[in-house]
This record gives structure tokens, C-alpha cells and sequence, in this order.
């Protein structure tokens, strides 16, 4: 079978040599090779950071296949999603604050800090009042509704075979914002369908997410995937490379002369840890 794959970077800032361990992770498995900018973010996405991940890629000699996928002008498409998922009563709004949901984690309620579910047994006439008076919400996921009409689930990743999957422990996630009409979660599965792609290669960081995933695409009838969740590098402390802890970009290196053979040369060799 043909292999597609894709890379989807957030443009919240400058690829890093960890963005580009994963891109080429995927690239190098490919007969096809899609790019995808996941910019929902639209506080911290810039337009300057994504073309710099196309300058970034093409520098790496990681080209892509077809057009680029831009989250951001698809914004109607996750909606008919959402409005799927609601047709099947499994969303609520939630008007919990940041802060209320961490009070109440700090709680006793078990062994996972997970959203209580608040909102959850809200009348409608409660729901419909606040969101008339403009109250800033979050629609959520009915967690438990939607493993009662998805049943069992598994998903299969490399080198593990299958795996039972088991999204419970996540609690109520959250598949979209009064801001932000989408999430992170709702658009990955919706896109890795849209653009067939057939192995999801990406960071270990990434495999616990793969349990709401595969929920997700049982619930919308989107095809699974094979997953496969590659290392990290990691820095002198072992902490992985992050945008947050200043990672050295892959701009940076260009500009001190680093040439991008040399970059592709340590992950084929594997001593870019």
C-alpha cells in the first residue's frame, strides 16, 4: 500500500531541531507527503512563522505533496463536525472558568485531575440564559455518553500492535471555544481523513492523545489511521526541545552556517539525541 503522511506544525513560532526530527520522520516514510499548518490559534499563530516553517522545510530539502492545508480557512468544515457530534446530544457548553476547573481539581475526585463535569447537568434553560447574556463557554464532550455509543475501540500502532483505547480518564475534553469555534483534537482526526492519511507519524508526546482520537473518528465515521510515535530529543538536560525553553531554531542555524546534509546526516545516523 501506498504510504501517506503529513506534518502539521502550529506557526506559534520558529521550527526547532525537534520540529524537523519529526518532519523528517514522516517524510522519509512517504510516497506521499502532505504539510499542514494547524493555526486555530489565531493569538499566538503568525504569518510570519508560517512561512518560515515552508522556508524552514524546503532549506531541509523536506518538499510536500499538493496544497498546504490551512486550518484556519476551513473553519465551516469542523463546525459541520461539531454539528454531527451535537445532533447525537454529546456536546455541552461549559462556563467554567480556567481557575474553577483547577479548584476543583484540587479536590478529592480520584486519581485523575480531570473536568468534573460541572456543567454537564445544566437545564437548558440554564444554558440558553448564559449564553444569551454573552458568558464566555466552551463546548465539551460528553465523555461517557459517547463511549456508550461508540462501544469498544482499539488502535494500532507500530512496534505495539493493537491497543485498546480508553479516552475516559481524559474526562468532558474540550472540541471547542466560544473564540475559537474548533480544537486541536476535533481538527486532526477531521483532517487526517480529509487528506488520507494513511500513517500518523509524530511525537511520543502525542500518544496519550490517540485514545480521544480514536473516539473521535468512531463517532464521525472517519477511517483510523496506523500511528506511529517516534522519541524526542532532548537537550544536555534531558528536557525535550521546546519553543517555550528557547530551543536553537533551525533558523539560527542557518545562520551560524550549519548546513542542512549535516541535520538530515545525524537522523539517519541516530545521534541527534
Amino acid at each position: 500500500m501506498n504510504i501517506t503522511t503529513r506534518f502539521a506544525p502550529s506557526p506559534t513560532g520558529y521550527l526547532h531541531l525537534g520540529h524537523a526530527f519529526s518532519a523528517w520522520n514522516a517524510w522519509v516514510r512517504a510516497d506521499v507527503f502532505r504539510l499542514r499548518l494547524e493555526d486555530i490559534d489565531s493569538t499566538r499563530c503568525r504569518p510570519e512563522y508560517a512561512a518560515a516553517i515552508l522556508e524552514d522545510l524546503r532549506w531541509l530539502g523536506l518538499e510536500w505533496d499538493g496544497e498546504i492545508r490551512v486550518q484556519s480557512t476551513h473553519l465551516a468544515q469542523y463546525q459541520a463536525a461539531l454539528a454531527i457530534l451535537r445532533g447525537r446530544g454529546l456536546l455541552y457548553p461549559c462556563f467554567c472558568t480556567r481557575a474553577e476547573i483547577a479548584r476543583a481539581q484540587a479536590a478529592p475526585h480520584g486519581a485523575e485531575a480531570v473536568y468534573p463535569g460541572t456543567c454537564r447537568h445544566l437545564s437548558e434553560a440554564a444554558r440558553a440564559e448564559r449564553m444569551n447574556a454573552g458568558a464566555a463557554y466552551a463546548l465539551r464532550l460528553d465523555m461517557a455518553a459517547a463511549l456508550r455509543q461508540a462501544g469498544a475501540l482499539r488502535f494500532f500502532e507500530e512496534g505495539k500492535g493493537w491497543i485498546e483505547a480508553r479516552p475516559l480518564p481524559f474526562g468532558d475534553v474540550v472540541l471547542a471555544r466560544k473564540d475559537t469555534p474548533t480544537s486541536y483534537h476535533l481538527c486532526v482526526v477531521h483532517d487526517d481523513a480529509l487528506q488520507g492519511i494513511s500513517h500518523v507519524i509524530r511525537g511520543e508526546d502525542l500518544f496519550e492523545a490517540t485514545h480521544v482520537h480514536v473516539l473521535l473518528q468512531a463517532l464521525l465515521g472517519l477511517p483510523a489511521p496506523v500511528y506511529a510515535h517516534h522519541r524526542l530529543l532532548r537537550d544536555a538536560q534531558g528536557r525535550r526541545l521546546a519553543k517555550r525553553d528557547f530551543a536553537a531554531t533551525l533558523r539560527s542555524m542557518r545562520a551560524a552556517g550549519v548546513q542542512p546534509r549535516a541535520i538530515l546526516r545525524q537522523f539517519e545516523e541516530g545521534i541527534a539525541a
